[in-house]
This record gives C-alpha cells, sequence and structure tokens, in this order.
C-alpha cells in the first residue's frame, strides 16, 4: 500500500460518536487509505498522535469570511483551532451578487450589521465578481488554506435584483420571480445554501433595517423554489421581525430543504431555550428537518462607542449610524441627547442594557477603571450610567471599549442544550465583529471547557458535533466522506490533546488591510496536528509556512 502520511498511536475518535479506538491512520494523497493498528507506511512522512485524539477535521457552519477570504486564505483564527472546513455569507450577508454602483452601500451594511471596517473591505477585496458564481470563481482562483462553502444571502439578493428599493420596500411579484431565478443560477453554480435575517438587531446603511427584514414568509417561499426543485442547499435563517420561529418549521416543509436557524441562545432567569427546545422537539418528532444552532460560549461584545453594536437596536443610536466621527462626538456631549438616551436603553422595546453587568474593559488613558462596572461608577459619581460611558468615550476619542454580555450566559441551561438532539453547534461569527469578539476557537472550548471540566458530554459525542454532524446536515459527508474519519474519506483531520485543549487568551493585533485591528485567539492549547485534503498545515502546535502557502483548500460547491 502506498501511503504519503501516517499519522501513528493515536485514539481515533471517527465522528460518529461512538467510542475511541486506538490506531494508525494512513493518508494517500488527499485519502484515508487505511485505519489499523501499527501501519508500517513504507518511508512515508509520520505524524505522532501517542495520547492524543484523532477526529475529523472540524466544521464550522457559522462564519464571515465572505470578505476575509481574500486577504487570509487561512482564515484565522479558525485554521489554528482545528477547523477545516467553513461555511461563510451567514444572516444574509454575503458580497455577491452585488453591482459596481452597490459596493460602497455593501461596505457600509457590513460595517454596520458584522463591525467590519470600511477601510479593510475597501482595501482588501479584489471586486473582480459582480454575480454569485463569479463570486465563488474568483475565490476560488485564489485558493484556501481550508475548505470553504458560502451561503447566497438575502440582502445582497434583494439589492440586486431591487436597487436601492431593497432597503425600502417589500418586493412585487416580478421582482421575486427575479430573485428565484439568481437563487436558481446560486444553487446551481454550488452555493451551500441561502442565508437571510429577520432579526431587529441587523441595522444597516444609516440604521435603516437592512433589506432582509422587509421580507415576509411568502417572499421566502416564492424566490427559495429553485432549491426544492434542485434538491440542494441547506437555509440558515434568524427569525424575528417578519419571519417567527414557527414559520422555519412551515417554510421546511414547503421547500423539503434543511433549515438551520440562529441562535437558541440561553438568558440568566429566563427560560426562553426550553420553549424553543420544546417546540423543536415537536417539530422534528413530525418529520420537520430543523436545526437551531446553539453556542458554548457567553456572547461578549468589547464595543466601542464610535460603534455600539448592542446600543444600536436603540433608535436613538440607530440615527447615528452612517454619521460622522464628529457628528457622534456633537450627540454624545449634548445633555438633552444623553437624557433621551438613558430613557431608551432603560426601556427599549428589544434591548435594555443591564449596567451592572456593563463594564470598561480596555481604556489608555483610565487603567484604572478596567473591570468596574458602570452602574458602580455612576453612583460613585452621582450621575446616569450613559454619562460615565460618554464622559470616557469623550475623553478617549471614542477609543474606550465597554465589555457587555449580550446573552447565553446560563450555564446550566448550555449544559442541558448541549445534551438536546437536533441543535447544532454554531454562531462563531468568525470573520465578525472582529474588533469586538471573537469566538471562532468555539471547537476548543467545547472540548475543554464543557467536554473535560465540566463533564457535560462526552468526547465522542463532542466531536460528533464538531465534525459528522453538521457534515451530515449540509450534505458534506457524501462521497467525499468529510466529517468523518474512515477509508475512502478525504482527509481533513485534527489532532489534540484531550487533557490540554482549550482555546488560550484572547488578544488585540493589527494585521489587517489599511491596519484593520482584531481580536484573536491565536495560541490554542492542545491543538498538535491539523491536516486538509491530505496536506499538514499545522504540526507540532505550529502552522506550517510552506503548506499554508500551497492552500490546499478546496471550494465546496454545494
Amino acid at each position: 500500500m502506498t501511503t504519503d502520511l501516517v499519522i501513528k498511536g493515536g485514539t481515533v475518535v471517527d465522528g460518529t460518536g461512538a467510542p475511541g479506538v486506538t490506531a494508525d491512520v494512513a493518508v494517500a494523497g488527499d485519502r484515508i487509505v487505511a485505519i489499523d493498528t501499527e501501519i508500517d507506511g513504507d518511508g512515508a512522512r509520520s505524524l505522532d498522535a501517542s495520547g492524543q485524539v484523532v477526529a475529523p477535521g472540524f466544521i464550522d457552519i457559522h462564519t464571515h469570511y465572505d470578505a476575509q477570504v481574500f486577504w487570509d486564505p487561512a482564515l484565522t483564527p479558525s485554521s489554528w483551532h482545528g477547523v477545516t472546513t467553513v461555511v461563510a455569507g451567514n444572516c444574509g450577508f454575503s458580497l455577491a451578487p452585488c453591482r459596481p454602483e452597490h459596493r460602497e452601500l455593501m461596505v457600509h451594511t457590513l460595517e454596520h450589521v458584522e463591525d467590519m471596517s470600511p477601510a479593510t473591505l475597501t482595501a482588501g477585496v479584489p471586486w473582480d465578481f459582480e454575480t454569485f458564481p463569479q463570486y465563488l470563481d474568483s475565490v476560488e482562483r485564489r485558493g484556501t488554506v481550508i475548505n470553504y462553502a458560502a451561503y447566497l444571502g438575502h440582502t445582497a439578493l434583494r439589492l440586486w435584483v431591487m436597487g436601492d428599493a431593497g432597503y425600502e420596500r417589500e418586493a412585487t411579484e416580478d421582482e421575486l420571480l427575479a430573485m428565484q431565478e439568481v437563487v436558481r443560477e446560486a444553487i446551481a453554480a454550488g452555493a451551500a445554501g441561502f442565508a437571510t435575517s429577520s432579526s431587529t438587531t441587523h441595522s444597516g446603511d444609516q440604521g435603516r433595517p437592512v433589506p432582509s427584514r422587509l421580507a415576509g414568509l411568502h417572499e421566502l417561499e416564492v424566490i427559495l423554489a429553485p432549491m426544492r426543485e434542485l434538491d440542494r442547499g441547506v437555509i440558515e435563517l434568524l427569525p424575528g421581525e417578519r419571519i417567527k420561529h414557527a414559520d422555519a418549521y412551515a417554510l421546511q416543509r414547503t421547500i423539503g430543504r434543511p433549515i438551520t436557524w440562529t441562535a437558541l441562545l440561553t438568558v440568566k432567569g429566563f427560560p426562553w431555550h426550553e420553549g424553543m427546545a420544546e417546540l423543536n422537539a415537536k417539530e422534528r418528532a413530525t418529520g420537520a428537518d430543523v436545526w437551531p444552532q446553539i453556542s458554548v460560549r457567553p456572547l461578549t461584545f468589547s464595543m466601542t462607542m464610535a460603534e455600539p453594536f448592542t446600543f444600536n437596536m436603540n433608535p436613538i443610536f440607530a440615527a447615528l449610524m452612517g454619521k460622522s466621527h464628529p457628528e457622534k462626538m456633537a450627540a454624545f456631549s449634548d445633555p438633552e441627547w444623553r437624557r433621551q438616551a438613558q430613557e431608551q436603553l432603560d426601556s427599549g422595546k428589544f434591548f435594555r442594557v443591564n449596567w451592572d453587568r456593563l463594564t470598561v474593559s480596555e481604556t489608555a488613558k483610565f487603567p484604572e477603571l478596567v473591570g468596574k462596572s458602570i452602574a458602580g461608577l455612576a453612583a460613585d459619581r452621582g450621575v446616569d450610567p450613559i454619562d460615565v460611558v460618554l464622559e470616557l468615550s469623550c475623553d478617549e476619542n471614542l477609543e474606550t471599549r465597554f465589555r457587555s454580555v449580550l446573552a447565553n450566559d446560563d450555564e446550566d441551561a448550555i449544559a442541558w442544550l448541549l445534551q438536546q438532539d437536533g441543535m447544532l453547534i454554531g454562531l462563531s461569527d468568525a470573520g465578525a465583529h472582529v474588533s469586538q469578539l471573537c469566538d471562532a476557537c468555539m471547537s476548543t472550548d467545547l472540548l475543554g471547557n464543557w467536554v473535560r471540566e465540566r463533564e457535560v458530554i462526552s468526547l465522542p459525542a463532542a466531536v460528533r458535533k464538531l465534525t459528522g454532524e453538521p457534515a451530515d446536515v449540509y450534505g458534506l459527508a457524501g462521497p467525499d466522506g468529510r466529517g468523518y474519519v474512515r477509508e475512502g474519506a478525504v482527509a481533513d483531520l485534527v489532532v489534540f490533546d484531550p487533557d490540554t485543549v482549550g482555546p488560550g487568551p484572547l488578544r488585540r493585533i493589527r494585521d489587517f488591510p489599511a491596519d484593520g485591528e482584531r481580536l484573536v485567539a491565536d495560541t490554542p492549547e492542545g491543538v498538535t496536528h491539523v491536516v486538509v485534503n491530505g496536506t499538514p498545515i499545522r504540526v507540532d502546535g505550529e502552522p506550517v509556512p510552506a503548506a499554508v502557502e500551497a492552500k490546499p483548500g478546496h471550494l465546496l460547491r454545494g
């Protein structure tokens, strides 16, 4: 037997949920050719996995790498944490289709909904595409280090067909049919599926609701008909204003393709997650192929008042989106504006600030305040909490950062959700909100914190949730066998130490185009080797520069 690589002496946890077995794994080309004890290898390269787990490469189904893929084909930090396949375009925010006259509008939409720097997007995206098939071709020409798939996004689709009116009104029947044809073209070209958002958290250019928020269930039923006809692709959606959670299950029965909705998060003291889990179990029992996404990390933002993502859900802050820096500074200095802002933040319909849990996280001028709660500081100073936030911010040119836990803060509820059937691990949001959060390390967090430390689920069950389960839902486990360690499958593999694996610390760096900054988890613990399509891209805990340069990843077309 001819082999190029042998991973020796590890415990193979194959992605099925079955217990691990001690075995060597032999690879020839991009395929696993043998799983057996003491494989000779006959001169093949050998990677030591003694005392470690050999698992399928992890699959991250909820990323926003649509732009970053052009300047960072390694898709970091995901690839550092054992991820070998990502799905981009989530929440309806793909870069394509996009006409030249709408590129600036698209940039500002991504600026507000996903905290992407306009300067970085302008410098880093080549814009040698307009249609969605052309976007896929552009990514494929440049290559990737790990495997890449992407949804067609609803917001981009509406702007393509309706122009600026996509931000303003419902679509006509003729426009729905035109969108339907674009969906057909994208799915046929290899889109992973279709993504949309009805969430009130998504306000785009000038603080307006993103175009997908104007769409009702009828629009989705019409434009997604090609997915039913072609029997391809996954639908990802965020329920909210027009599209409710119950609608996801009705839509799945109409279109007949899997749906995953984002996200089933927990809120301490509010058992919303139990009702949603009950709804999901009931609907799945009658045949609905719907998968809520759950997360193992608290939804934590470290934001500035230059782009206060969580506050922007309130009208007074949404009205400042798209305004200049001096205009924001003027508003923040106005006592009457502050009074109204405090009132809205305390009584908002969709978002209310917990001032006790909002803390100072990063400041150059006032390091003694780091970790202090805004409520405490306000009490000490005898002022409203918003006054503390805005005084600090204005004193540092809106560069002060404030940390808030928006949701997913009930650890017992997360543990319960991890043990429920019909849930996918998701919402890493990798590639989005890069200056405010970094949850691309979700895989190592699950294995370190929830398997080893908390013992909430078994190691084989956790590996399945990161590999075989999403592979089955997204159709990746077919002939290529992604998501599993088995003979004949593509050799996407990760070797990790179960005794030490973990996400490691976060730090802020500037390595994006136009001096863009981001938070990264660039020192994961216990991730020893990562193999993509038979090529080791990480060996003994360090990236392999030559392999990274070779870009062994594949564009995964539908």
